[in-house]
């Protein structure tokens, strides 16, 4: 018998014995965990869920909490002031060795639901839920509360003389960004230049780039093009 199983959003073919690389759940070496999202089992009588089939589980036994292989992408902007610069990653996996599939009754084993370090899923659902609820009677911050850092002193309303700079020669600023600014009372390279960490802070927050200012070094650039215009 072979079932289909879902987990971290994928879908794994699998039968007793199999060894499986997964998204990262929580789970430690030795534990035996039950995916509950099968869906579809294969044999003499298939059986397809609809999307899951109800009291399917398959059950397996952690191995180890590992890292996938190193990827690396290279990032480079076209732009005059652009910058170079590296990333790297390694996918954080679970490796596992499923011990038995069964057609049902695996809601009532008891054995714990594999559940992914970054979602619930799966029969602890019904479980989670109530919990999360329950946690805090506070109440949630408002809209202006939920801003952070400072809100630059230095905005204007329009560019001064009617004329703004070309904020596009900041790495990583394009033409929609720039608009953004626009929006934002940024429209100059020394108003840029003099904004506190505080105020970058609350302009990551209106731009919806977190890190990005510093990240790309805006506050030096700008200093820079504000100094070559006086």
């Amino acid at each position: 018998m072979f079932a289909v199983l879902k987990t971290g959003g994928k879908q794994y073919r699998v039968q007793a014995g199999d060894l499986l690389r997964i998204e990262r759940i929580a789970a430690q070496a030795g534990e035996t965990v039950q995916f509950n999202e099968v869906l579809m089992l294969g044999g003499d009588n298939p059986v397809i869920g609809a999307p899951t089939i109800e009291g399917a589980g398959v059950q397996a036994e952690v191995i180890d909490q590992i890292k996938a292989d190193k990827v690396i992408h290279y990032v480079k902007r076209r732009r005059k002031h652009s910058s170079q610069r590296t990333k790297g990653h390694r996918q954080k996996l679970t490796l596992v060795k499923v011990t038995d599939i069964l057609a049902s009754g695996a809601d009532a084993t008891g054995v714990k639901a594999a559940i992914g370090t970054g979602s619930v899923s799966g029969f602890a659902v019904a479980a989670a839920a109530p919990v999360k609820a329950a946690k805090s009677s506070k109440p949630a911050k408002s809209e202006a509360a939920a801003v952070e850092g400072t809100r630059p002193a230095n905005l204007l309303t329009e560019a001064r003389d009617g004329k703004p700079d070309d904020l596009k020669k900041i790495s990583g600023v394009g033409p929609k960004l720039e608009g953004l600014l626009h929006q934002n009372g940024v429209f100059h390279f020394d108003q840029i230049a003099a904004w506190t960490s505080s105020e970058i802070a609350y302009m990551d927050d209106q731009l919806s780039f977190k890190g990005r200012i510093e990240r790309d070094g805006w506050i030096d650039q700008a200093k820079q093009f504000a100094a070559e215009k006086e």
